[in-house]
């Protein structure tokens, strides 16, 4: 099925049809810091994680559950690292059970921009472009440390394949992934500083995880702006 948008993540605070999602913590082990992400020795934990995300949107049986546990890998990406890059063909969806991505590109003039954040219990990935097999136009990277559970586009594929009415669950999480990708983003014509308190308001949790320049980058201004804003509203 192709989809009108390119997806990039599921906010936790949002509610929609189908329930609130569940923040998770866990410590995290680190690995080697590779460009690409390897797959980890699975954790029934964490995969439970992912069933119990899923069934908010529909009913599986124990026996699809554990299909869509088979199909699926842990991973850890160190923080910076991409998960999936501009100039490449996306080929993973991937289920954040700690830590916080961002989706970003660059301009034509090489600015770096940062479109939005994706943080616990959420899915991430550039739908549209995983979905056709196109090549992707912006990034998708590791704020911090990241452990996630993934899909293969073969696996993926392979649960609409198996799975009666897995199609109905994935629109539905797809769905929300819209819902959260159609927040809109700063007002550039708005001072920086509403523009920082719109951020804490959208991203409460976010603010003291993830590097200042990452935040500067989403709000338009500098790092050395954002500090003067920081310092002056405490």
């Amino acid at each position: 099925m192709k989809f009108n948008e390119a997806i990039h993540g599921l906010n936790p605070s949002d509610t929609f049809p189908g329930g609130k999602v569940t923040r998770v913590s866990s410590n995290v082990n680190k690995l080697p810091n590779d460009h690409y992400p390897q797959a980890g020795i699975t954790n029934f934990a964490l995969m439970n994680e992912l069933i119990e995300y899923i069934l908010q949107f529909g009913s599986l049986n124990q026996q699809q559950s554990d299909l869509v546990t088979r199909k699926a890998k842990e991973i850890e990406l160190r923080k910076d690292a991409y998960f999936s890059e501009a100039g490449h063909i996306p080929k993973q969806v991937g289920f954040i059970v700690q830590g916080v991505m961002r989706g970003c590109y660059y301009t034509n003039t090489g600015e770096e921009i940062t479109r939005c954040f994706i943080s616990e219990s959420s899915l991430v990935v550039d739908y549209i472009n995983f979905d056709i097999g196109a090549y992707s136009s912006e990034y998708l990277q590791a704020c911090t440390d990241c452990r996630m559970i993934v899909f293969s586009k073969q696996n993926w594929e392979e649960l609409s394949q198996t799975i009666v009415g897995w199609d109905n669950i994935k629109n539905k999480m797809v769905q929300l992934c819209m819902h959260q990708k159609s927040r809109k983003g700063p007002v550039i014509s708005q001072d920086a500083t509403t523009r920082y308190l719109e951020f804490l308001e959208n991203y409460p949790s976010l603010t003291n995880r993830i590097p200042l320049a990452y935040i500067a980058s989403y709000l338009g201004i500098t790092q050395q702006s954002l500090s003067r804003i920081r310092k002056n509203i405490r």
